[in-house]
């Protein structure tokens, strides 16, 4: 076992745990994209970010990627990370604003606007349809073609592929498969439908005091409502 600094408190994980493992085992919820704890970790979508270091020399890191070392300081709602992964689930969504799994996620992490022009794609290239396939069903019927943003997915040559079974894992696992609420053709780039709170204690504190999903800090008591 290992011994590292989490939010401030001092816990120990095993050496063999990614960041994103031990965090997770210590019940903190970090939002996830392209992870999923039957595949092999990818680190594409970024949003499963946290802050590794301590005074002015932190970094942000993919936690999914990063190993667990003896020592290290971690934060997983500081106020950077907090506005990056709004960032990061805003460019996603101007991509892909269809998905329901990213209105879902902008509603947790309370994301008020989309400041980019939708594309209107239906991939955000997170790569969970790839690793399945290959990993899970042993087919590797799909894979990526193209580079920068001419990338996508498809089968060898754009050709019906033979080793295709059709068993609809990829399906499955795809984030931008299933609509949102308003379905395609929805009339706002973000749906704003399930808003919750935003910790209120991080422009503050320089970070969220608790972990509570959504936060409950301001959260109005029932005799406050009229």
């Amino acid at each position: 076992m290992v011994s590292f600094m989490l939010n401030g408190a001092q816990v120990q994980a095993d050496p063999r745990w990614s960041l994103l493992e031990a965090i997770k085992f210590y019940g903190i919820y970090i939002p996830t994209l392209c992870y999923d704890e039957g595949l092999t970790p990818y680190g594409v979508c970024r949003m499963c970010v946290v802050e590794v270091g301590s005074g002015n020399r932190t970094k942000l890191v993919a936690s999914c990627m990063h190993p667990v070392t003896e020592g290290l300081n971690v934060r997983t709602h500081s106020s950077r990370v907090i506005k990056t992964r709004k960032m990061i689930l805003e460019l996603l969504i101007a991509r892909c604003p269809s998905s329901k799994k990213l209105q879902d996620m902008a509603a947790m992490l309370e994301l008020k606007e989309v400041r980019f022009e939708p594309l209107n794609d239906d991939c955000i290239l997170c790569g969970l349809c790839v690793r399945m396939c290959e990993e899970q069903m042993a087919a590797k019927a799909i894979g990526y073609a193209g580079r920068g943003t001419n990338r996508y997915i498809t089968t060898p040559f754009d050709m019906t592929s033979d080793e295709c079974r059709k068993c609809g894992a990829c399906m499955y696992i795809c984030p931008a498969c299933e609509l949102r609420c308003q379905g395609p053709e929805a009339k706002t780039t973000l749906c704003s439908g399930c808003i919750n709170t935003e910790p209120v204690c991080a422009p503050k504190y320089g970070e969220a005091m608790c972990f509570m999903v959504p936060c409950l800090s301001c959260v109005k008591k029932p005799e406050d409502v009229k």
